[in-house]
């Protein structure tokens, strides 16, 4: 059996896929543990794995809204940070696993590791045409370029490029790259498609991650919903209190309810585009109208993709109450949204993403101790 250890951030919907993929590897016998966020530790150790807290690491306050620049600046002092490096290294040496699967936002840890030599993996969990494409672009990749950890830089040297996403939506996924990107499907754990109510029910979820200007979108959704056919779920996550809002009727508000309890009994999803929730949603077959927080995101790729699928439509976070009841209407009111999300929850959940990430780990794992 190998052991692996994951190097992980306290930013929402990149932690699913490898606590799930984490999950498959311990299922079939394998030590798994992580490192990460002080905050993360009773989210990972629920399922099993052994966590270790990052020492050094500078604050990271994901749930606390802060100006364009200043949310920029954050970004890349996470992303960069050599603080989390270094902790990284340190347990590698203390106990080293036979391969280190490392996010791929964490760009200073990647660079430390093909600098120590250490068998690594740069786990994806969202599209991979956003990570090399308008991620690699974005100013937080050029300054971390200039720092000598740009994206493509650090996994130079990975044995691996894992991407927890679907190939047939990601536009990356007939790039060549001589085998060293592969696509294990997105990680997921649903078992089958939502059984949708007689009467209209819609979830309505907006990142866990505090973005500019989120409450007022939040407060536009529930406006548009007020009068509207259909009753509604909002989940505001801990960015958000729920107290900040005015609910109509038919609406209630919660701050957290696991989303797996609720989308097998919903007839569409709101969101803003985040890969987990999105991916989550159209898994249940569920059609989304998807309103992207911030642009410097995979949020508006992710929007763009949906539609483009025909599983839903994107709209700004500037639109209108109307321009947002209308949408959210046409999406239930027209049966090919619906049918389209079917079928690539079908697909999404035949393709076992998390199984088939957890066993092309297990083979790079094997690999570098051969």
């Amino acid at each position: 059996m190998s052991t692996f250890l994951f190097a992980t951030l306290d930013a929402g919907g990149n932690v699913p896929p490898a606590l799930l993929i984490g999950g498959e590897l311990m299922r079939q016998g394998h030590s798994v543990r992580f490192i990460g966020h002080p905050a993360q530790a009773s989210t990972i150790e629920t399922t099993g794995a052994a966590f270790i807290p990052y020492r050094s690491a500078a604050p990271m306050t994901p749930t606390v809204e802060r100006p364009a620049l200043r949310d920029i600046a954050m970004m890349l002092s996470v992303f960069t940070d050599p603080g989390i490096a270094r902790d990284l290294i340190s347990e590698a040496r203390r106990d080293p696993p036979d391969l280190l699967v490392i996010d791929c936002l964490l760009l200073g840890a990647l660079g430390a590791a093909d600098r120590e030599g250490l068998p690594y993996v740069s786990l994806v969990h969202s599209f991979y045409a956003f990570l090399d494409g308008p991620f690699r672009r974005n100013p937080i990749s050029v300054m971390a370029r200039l720092k000598g950890v740009g994206p493509r830089q650090v996994t130079r040297g990975a044995e691996l490029v894992l991407v927890c996403a679907d190939p047939a939506l990601d536009p990356a996924a007939d790039d060549d790259d001589a085998g060293r990107v592969v696509w294990a499907g997105a990680a997921l754990d649903v078992a089958g498609p939502a059984v949708r109510p007689e009467h209209p029910h819609v979830l309505v979820s907006l990142s866990t991650t505090a973005f500019a200007g989120q409450p007022a979108v939040l407060q536009r959704i529930l406006d548009a919903v007020a009068d509207l056919p259909v009753d509604a779920t909002v989940t505001t996550g801990p960015a958000i209190d729920p107290d900040r809002l005015t609910a109509p009727p038919n609406v209630v508000v919660h701050r957290y309810v696991p989303h797996t309890e609720l989308m097998p009994h919903c007839s569409a999803v709101v969101g803003h585009g985040g890969h987990a929730t999105t991916m989550r949603a159209l898994a249940h077959g569920l059609p989304m109208l998807i309103l992207p927080m911030h642009p410097m995101l995979d949020q508006p790729m992710i929007g763009k993709i949906v539609q483009e699928a025909g599983a839903g439509l994107t709209l700004s976070r500037k639109s209108s109450g109307a321009q947002i009841a209308d949408a959210l209407m046409t999406i239930l009111a027209t049966e090919s949204y619906g049918a389209a999300a079917a079928v690539i929850g079908d697909r999404l959940r035949a393709a076992e993403g998390a199984r088939r990430g957890a066993q092309l780990l297990e083979e790079a794992a094997h690999r570098s101790a051969a």
